[in-house]
């Protein structure tokens, strides 16, 4: 078994193309009592269909259609490693952040200011992801396991070769950099 990290369709494909190298997370209603963390290090990305994604971005497309059924089939094309992850309590820095995201900032401080399942009002979580094609995708069907509003699932993967022929969709000096930012702002360099 493999962990996904299930995140919106335009979000994932944002990933994928290099335009967004961060996570923003609250985390959702099945969290825990601990409310949500970026548990794993080491992740795919597991797109979700949420009907009204498109309203809380910025830019990217996405035909609006119904979440994922039982039995329907689909793609894990992607795979991210959070190279770190961390906790801002400051809008400042969540401000900062807008070059290297597509969210709104309405919905970002909707997220920021939410309060509840373990997760205190002013503050938001931070991944660094790098992001990596995998080779071959992983074709799925899905199942009722995969439901709910929950970031982490667990998914079946039997095949090691798939990360290890990956591709990263940065290349390391772009992300070099990228890290070095990202590092200024949320004031760990």
């Amino acid at each position: 078994m493999s962990i996904a990290f299930k995140e919106w369709q335009v979000i994932c494909d944002a990933l994928a193309s290099g335009r967004q190298s961060i996570l923003l997370r609250k985390g959702g209603i099945h969290e825990g009592r601990e409310g949500f963390s970026f548990a794993h290090r080491s992740f795919h990305l597991f797109p979700t269909k949420f009907h009204a994604q498109t309203d809380h971005v910025r830019e990217g497309q996405f035909t609006p259609e119904k979440e994922w059924q039982v039995g329907d089939r689909f793609a894990i094309t992607h795979h991210a490693e959070a190279i770190f992850a961390g906790t801002l309590s400051d809008w400042a820095q969540v401000e900062a952040l807008q070059p290297y995201h597509i969210y709104t900032e309405e919905t970002l401080r909707e997220r920021f200011d939410w309060e509840g399942k373990g997760m205190a009002s002013g503050s938001i979580h931070l991944a660094l992801v790098r992001v990596s094609a995998l080779k071959p995708p992983l074709e799925l069907t899905y199942d009722t396991r995969f439901g709910g509003c929950r970031s982490w699932v667990e998914i079946p993967d039997d095949d090691a070769a798939r990360l290890e022929n990956a591709e990263n969709i940065l290349g390391q000096d772009v992300f070099s950099t990228l890290f070095e930012r990202i590092s200024e702002i949320m004031g760990v360099l």
